[in-house]
């Protein structure tokens, strides 16, 4: 089982255009997802934009809420879930944002936020077509209100 999710955690698609490129010292999460090790924000977009490259954030954030309190197993089955919501955008990256556990009627429930990130070499954010050359192996579905 890979280190616990917690906020902050960077889970990177691991194609091979992107492999070459960035050194990254990475974690098995699920299929081709990977979690990278440490999970530092800053120093991942420094390395990035050391190679050339750039680390763009989506400010469209995917939620999930389970019952319970954010136990591993849990929060690993939630965000498999939002990795299946996202990944069809041909986004190469996501960011967790929030893991809150909350009280109602004395059940608690969890919430579980993230943020597609994508990685990308040059300035200028690729549209859907673009993404969709760098990340050939899954299903392009257009999303409504965000065709660059």
């Amino acid at each position: 089982m890979p280190q616990s999710v917690q906020v902050g955690t960077i889970l990177i698609d691991e194609i091979p255009q992107l492999s070459q490129v960035i050194q990254l010292g990475t974690e098995s999460f699920s299929g081709s997802w990977r979690i990278v090790k440490p999970c530092d924000t800053f120093a991942l977009d420094r390395n990035i934009h050391a190679v050339g490259w750039n680390f763009f954030f989506m400010a469209e954030e995917a939620k999930i809420i389970f019952l319970g309190s954010p136990e591993p197993k849990k929060i690993a089955r939630a965000l498999k879930q939002i990795l299946g919501k996202m990944v069809k955008r041909h986004f190469n990256a996501i960011e967790v944002t929030g893991v809150v556990t909350k009280r109602f009627l004395r059940v608690p429930y969890t919430t579980l936020t993230a943020h597609s990130r994508h990685i990308q070499q040059g300035y200028s954010f690729n549209n859907s077509e673009g993404r969709h050359t760098f990340h050939p192996h899954v299903e392009w579905v257009p999303i409504r209100g965000m065709e660059l």
